[in-house]
């Protein structure tokens, strides 16, 4: 069986680093994989004034256009809303579609926002995501990787218009929050939570865990999303 190609984009603060032990894993399954930094994520010492949520839309784009298409596109966390954008741009190069402790959503993620980027917080108590089976280590170095969001980022968003999205096999993988939470959510209208009444073909998957199930439990992850590329294989 041939699988499609894995393109991995990370959440707030992170670079395709974040990936490593998932990325490690899924190759040694024999799977084709492509982590990614999105723009002005790649140095704390990069200017980010000037990126936008279409620029995060196009980096995915090219990513997955640049790996082969059709690939199993991994978003997580706030990679999540760039991510349903991509579905909507460029749907039929995307086999699958997987949501790490996030899902397809809508409009802004921070109009409210006006800064030119935004930190990580100085505690994690401030940060305020559930971070079992993270190790100390682990920790150290998110903080010392750790990249600002841009500002422009947050405060932007995707007009959709392409139906063909609805249609695209997603899975939600639940990390933090159980499937029920997450469906809740959706039901009280959050915004992150949007595209998750409009998907005719989605999946949840429970994995107890870290809001970064990439360090907290790499293996059981990277055999959730080696499953889903095998799903879609020819």
């Amino acid at each position: 069986m041939t699988t499609p190609p894995i393109v991995l984009v990370p959440g707030f603060w992170l670079g395709a680093w974040a990936w490593d032990e998932v990325a490690a894993e899924l190759r040694q399954q024999g799977h084709d994989v492509h982590p990614v930094t999105l723009p002005g994520l790649d140095s704390a010492a990069a200017d980010r004034s000037a990126v936008t949520f279409a620029d995060h839309v196009s980096a995915i784009c090219d990513a997955v256009t640049a790996a082969g298409p059709p690939v199993v596109l991994v978003v997580h966390s706030g990679a999540g809303m760039p991510g349903y954008a991509a579905t909507d741009r460029i749907p039929e190069q995307i086999a699958a579609m997987v949501y790490v402790d996030t899902a397809p959503g809508k409009g802004a993620m921070n109009p409210e926002f006006d800064g030119v980027e935004m930190p990580l917080p100085p505690t994690w108590e401030e940060l305020d995501e559930n971070l079992d089976g993270i190790s100390e280590t682990q920790l150290v170095r998110f903080r010392e990787r750790a990249v600002p969001e841009p500002g422009d980022l947050l405060r932007g968003e995707w007009t959709f218009g392409n139906d063909d999205r609805l249609s695209v096999p997603s899975t939600i993988i639940c990390t933090a929050f159980t499937a029920e939470q997450y469906r809740e959510g959706a039901a009280e209208g959050y915004p992150f939570l949007a595209g998750v009444t409009e998907l005719s073909d989605l999946t949840w998957v429970e994995l107890p865990t870290s809001h970064w199930p990439m360090w907290s439990r790499p293996t059981e992850l990277a055999a959730i999303l080696g499953d889903v590329a095998r799903g879609v294989g020819t």
